[in-house]
């Protein structure tokens, strides 16, 4: 199980909410299948529909 808290621990030179998008679309691609947003993301630009933001992200539903 993909844990944000751990993605953010791993990946320091993430400095925004816009950047970390990408960046979990990739590791899902890569073969995780589930995923869990244990923390809020610390980023000043983190929006308030942050949740489902990541869920499509990590879904695919966002191209």
């Amino acid at each position: 199980m993909l844990k944000l808290s751990d993605i953010l621990v791993a990946h320091k030179e993430v400095e925004s909410f816009d950047t970390l998008l990408p960046l979990v679309q990739e590791i899902a691609r890569s073969g995780e299948r589930f995923f869990r947003m244990d923390v809020t993301p610390p980023y000043p630009d983190t929006p308030a529909d942050w949740e489902d933001r990541l869920e499509a992200a990590f879904s695919g539903l966002i191209r």
